[in-house]
């Protein structure tokens, strides 16, 4: 028996309303194999951990362009942990400032992906980092 697809919460927090390069990740990740569930835009930090935590996903992946990313990003960490998703892998595209990325990799997001990251960095990002049972 073969194991269970890798299941992607695709979201975009805040008020950014741009979700052109999100919905571009969610079908490169549905073509890789995955199961992307896209939550759509102007999502909270609780809409996004409620989705994560109703939908069982092993990776939620968020997208910000709007600058928000060292507010909204580690709430949405600090909630998935809240609910017991310790297992989650919390992950980031977008425009983030090179001297944020730390910062957020410190507050709980495992990885941050900027534009030109190729598909087989994401898949392969997420691959190495989320088993799953058959």
């Amino acid at each position: 028996m073969s194991e269970r697809k890798i299941r992607v919460l695709v979201a975009k927090p805040g008020l950014d309303g741009h979700d052109r390069g999100a919905k571009v990740v969610a079908r490169m990740l549905r073509d890789a194999g995955f199961e992307v569930i896209y939550t759509g835009i102007r999502q909270t930090p609780q809409m996004i951990a409620e989705a994560a935590l109703q939908e069982d996903v092993d990776v939620v992946g968020l997208s910000i362009l709007s600058g928000a990313h060292m507010t909204l990003c580690p709430k949405v960490v600090e909630l998935l942990r809240a609910q017991g998703q310790d297992n989650v892998l919390v992950v980031v595209g977008g425009i983030i400032p090179d001297e944020d990325v730390e910062k957020l990799k410190a507050a709980g997001i495992d990885g941050v992906f900027g534009p030109g990251t190729s598909s087989e960095e994401y898949v392969n990002f997420i691959t190495s980092r989320v088993r799953v049972p058959a």
